[in-house]
């Protein structure tokens, strides 16, 4: 063989490696929808990549994810969700309060939707039910009347003598509403008076503590998307404190943070099973055959520090049973 036809040679075997995997089909793409910011869930964001890769699938490596933030801006929510279907991505994750799941199911019928929520799904209409949900959307809740019921209950047996439960919910948010008649049934079941309030604002929130004190409400639930999400729970602390009002959060990160206790579902278990639903969807399984799924691990988080400050004496059957005690 002559020399050049040698070279020539081996130029085309180098290039045939490229060629190869210039043919090869790209990545799927998952979209990624959060009304919050990834330094407020960035714990969240890595249960959803542990459940991806549980279902055989590493960002990178063969799946790539585009991330929307709202940052804390709901209203620019449908923008974002059109942006992700006109990116013609292979499946939308939604995560957190029901304005981001509501956005995406707006903009799209055909691409496969996950969502991860605290929010009841069958009645905000996202899906038919549970166990069939029908369409080209399904996820995983950590909602249902048991949660509310059993999180009042374990602020009843801390305050036992409170009557009268204050509560916030944002108007805007359409998950609030339904978790306050739920929340409202549990109430009565117990013998209790709920005392709701709107607050939609930093302001409304002052405005509504004022308002819990001028009608004596005992103590607080705060809901679990309530009062403009996450950013809002620091002062809703700060108030309760200032106020004197005994309150359960919704996840133990307030309950660290100096909230008084909670009862929550494992909050990374409900985005680690959307992580793996997502997966599951990639490898071709359809979202109405995929039913809703819920975690089964709750954990309950009491501050004790909180509680001296409040004038609190926690009973022994709470401190038996809790999952995490702040001292």
């Amino acid at each position: 063989m002559r020399r050049r036809e040698f070279i020539a040679g081996l130029g085309s075997t180098a290039a045939w490696p490229l060629a190869a995997r210039a043919q090869q089909p790209a990545m799927p793409v998952i979209g990624y929808l959060d009304g919050l910011s990834l330094v407020e869930t960035a714990p969240l964001v890595a249960a959803f990549r542990q459940g991806l890769a549980e279902a055989g699938y590493v960002e990178g490596r063969n799946v790539v994810i585009e991330f929307r933030w709202a940052e804390g801006h709901f209203d620019r929510l449908p923008a974002l969700a059109a942006d992700l279907v006109r990116r013609r991505v292979a499946v939308i994750h939604t995560r957190g309060a029901a304005y981001s799941a509501l956005a995406v199911k707006g903009a799209t019928t055909t691409i496969p939707i996950v969502f991860s929520t605290a929010s009841d799904p069958v009645k905000l209409g996202l899906v038919a039910s549970l166990n069939r949900p029908g369409g080209n959307i399904t996820g995983a809740t950590s909602s249902g009347h048991e949660l509310s019921a059993k999180r009042l209950d374990v602020l009843h047996q801390l305050v036992p003598k409170a009557v009268i439960i204050g509560a916030l919910t944002n108007p805007a948010n359409a998950s609030d509403e339904i978790d306050a008649k739920e929340l409202d049934v549990a109430a009565n079941a117990l013998g209790l008076k709920l005392l709701v309030v709107n607050a939609s604002s930093t302001g409304d929130i002052d405005k509504a503590f004022a308002t819990f004190a001028e009608q004596r409400a005992d103590a607080l639930f705060v809901l679990s998307d309530s009062a403009i999400g996450n950013r809002a729970y620091d002062q809703i602390m700060a108030l309760a404190a200032r106020y004197g009002l005994p309150a359960v959060y919704p996840g133990t990160g307030s309950v660290r943070s100096g909230g008084l206790i909670s009862y929550s579902a494992r909050r990374n278990d409900v985005d680690r099973l959307a992580g793996v639903y997502t997966g599951r969807i990639l490898k071709g399984e359809k979202p109405a055959d995929l039913p809703v799924t819920q975690p089964t691990r709750f954990e309950l988080a009491i501050n004790l520090k909180t509680a001296k400050a409040l004038g609190l004496t926690v009973p022994p059957t709470l401190l038996a049973i809790a999952d995490e005690v702040i001292e």
